[in-house]
């Protein structure tokens, strides 16, 4: 049996979160095929507004490297970053970030600030979006029709 992809686990990890009441957003940082990190959001949990995955998850595989950066990984992640997760990408040097769904509204990659192509921007990783976009938008959705009912 085939083992489970990335982004595959970072679907899961949002789902996990669904469930216990926070938006539905895993991610997971990979080194060299190897997971480093894989984290969920867990703003109230923690009741910080900081927790987000992307957040959790580089924080997590900082540890675990021990090199303050992590130049040649690559980020996963269920939903676009915003710029607090744009900008922690950003100067912990992730080679490379794949994101299944937009975030027209408070995206900060290919969507508001786009914060990697500004010119101030100082590391500008390559982005891959779109990855399992149908099964991470139809989560939110869910997630946050719930929420307004």
């Amino acid at each position: 049996m085939p083992s489970q992809s990335p982004m595959d686990l970072a679907l899961a990890l949002a789902e996990e979160a669904a469930r216990h009441g926070e938006a539905p957003v895993g991610a997971v940082v990979v080194e060299s095929g190897e997971v480093l990190a894989a984290e969920r959001n867990r703003m109230k949990a923690l009741g910080d507004p900081t927790a987000h995955a992307e957040m959790l998850a580089i924080r997590a595989a900082l540890a675990r490297r021990g090199t303050g950066r992590l130049d040649g990984c690559d980020l996963y992640v269920t939903l676009e970053p915003c710029a607090m997760c744009a900008g922690a990408i950003a100067h912990a040097r992730l080679r490379r970030i794949y994101f299944a769904a937009e975030d027209i509204k408070a995206g900060a990659v290919e969507n508001g600030i786009r914060l990697f192509e500004q010119p101030t921007c100082h590391h500008h990783p390559e982005v891959v979006s779109g990855i399992g976009a149908s099964r991470s938008e139809a989560m939110l959705q869910a997630f946050f029709k719930a929420l307004r009912e």
